[in-house]
């Protein structure tokens, strides 16, 4: 028998937690919109991310090393698909609402530039005189106006609850009331845990990636911590190490991350007495936390990541690369945006031209722009 949308808001009436989002309680969406017979309207959401163009170009957009330093490295997408799984673990545990965190994990990195931070860092500097550029700020008018998927609306159509998720990220947005959103309110615990999910991966797999390309050693590992607690928990000698001791190590940590969040937070949501989504929302700090022990191990081991493998040399060698092919491509197209395709340039009038060149560098993956850099500078390559 067909499992319908109705039973399946009953259930998460049922089953959750009282502080969670549920889908029948939901403030909506910002057009009119048929719910669909057999899908909540936060699946309905996940499922709208899923086939957007942007979600795809995550393949080839860098998480730490440019696609073309080996196929074996994080890219966006495999980073967000690892967020979405830590994200849906912690939700499951805590009665929160494992589709709405989905959601809100699968899109959290939509925005991002080609050539992950260095690309960003770049755009930002060039629209310093036209409002900047911020991934988190760029996602949320990806789902809300750059997506062109239907007749009757801009962008995604997606509901409030996931809109402010995205707008929420890491706790640091300037979305106005005006938007729908009031920035006296915490994010929903589902808002709160996508955001120590994207954390938690990124800690965990740039050490991985690290380790597999040779820029971190073991030896250096040796000084943190979290890394001592880890291999006590396995009762590994440190004498053999293989891919396997990486797989182990890389595992043990992500396990031991979310199950001190999940006990960690389970506590603070007791002292604080939090029984509903306003309590939740008004609550003087956010609920979803680690504990103080691994708060300073995690601070440590990601002072660490910056020294040693953002900072490091070859890391640094890709990012200025970045730079410069994106700073000439922005160059050229300004000086003469009749070189933009029909699409971007009809953007032109509504955005204007900084933020319609913008738009369409942000889009590209790092193999794209690298070749949309050889169709403007390189004589042999045809336009």
């Amino acid at each position: 028998m067909p499992v319908t949308r109705q039973q399946l808001e009953a259930r998460e009436d049922a089953m959750l937690a009282p502080y969670a989002c549920k889908s029948a309680n939901s403030k909506g969406r910002l057009y009119p919109d048929t719910e669909d017979t057999f899908r909540t309207i936060f699946q309905r959401d996940r499922d709208r991310i899923l086939h957007t163009t942007a979600f795809r170009r995550l393949e080839y957009k860098t998480q730490v090393f440019v696609n073309y330093e080996g196929d074996y490295y994080r890219t966006r997408l495999t980073h967000t698909l690892e967020v979405a799984q830590i994200g849906r673990s912690l939700a499951r545990a805590l009665g929160a609402n494992e589709d709405l965190v989905e959601g809100i994990c699968l899109a959290h990195d939509l925005g991002h530039s080609p050539f992950g931070h260095a690309g960003e860092d770049t755009l930002n500097a060039l629209m310093r005189d036209h409002g900047g550029f911020n991934h988190n700020r760029q996602t949320y008018r990806i789902v809300t106006e750059l997506e062109e998927r239907y007749p009757n609306w801009p962008g995604l159509n997606l509901s409030h609850e996931l809109r402010e998720g995205i707008a929420k990220h890491e706790s640091k947005y300037d979305f106005s009331v005006e938007e729908g959103f009031d920035p006296a309110l915490r994010g929903t615990l589902e808002a709160q845990i996508a955001d120590i999910s994207d954390g938690l991966a990124y800690n965990a797999h740039d050490m991985d990636d690290g380790l597999r390309a040779g820029l971190l050693t073991y030896e250096q590992l040796e000084t943190l911590e979290i890394w001592q607690v880890i291999k006590h928990s396995i009762d590994w000698s440190g004498k053999r190490i293989d891919d396997t001791v990486r797989y182990r190590m890389v595992r043990r940590l992500i396990g031991l991350e979310i199950d001190d969040v999940i006990a960690a937070t389970n506590g603070r949501l007791a002292e604080e007495g939090i029984d509903s989504l306003d309590a939740l929302q008004h609550a003087s700090d956010n609920v979803l936390c680690s504990s103080p022990n691994f708060s300073r191990m995690n601070a440590e081991l990601k002072a660490f990541l910056y020294e040693n493998l953002y900072y490091h040399f070859r890391v640094v060698r890709m990012s200025q690369k970045a730079a410069h092919f994106l700073t000439q491509l922005f160059e050229a197209f300004i000086r003469a945006p009749t070189q933009l395709p029909p699409e971007a340039q009809r953007r032109i009038p509504a955005k204007g031209l900084h933020r319609a060149v913008t738009d369409y560098l942000a889009g590209m993956t790092d193999r794209y722009a690298l070749e949309e850099w050889e169709r403007l500078y390189d004589p042999f390559t045809r336009p």
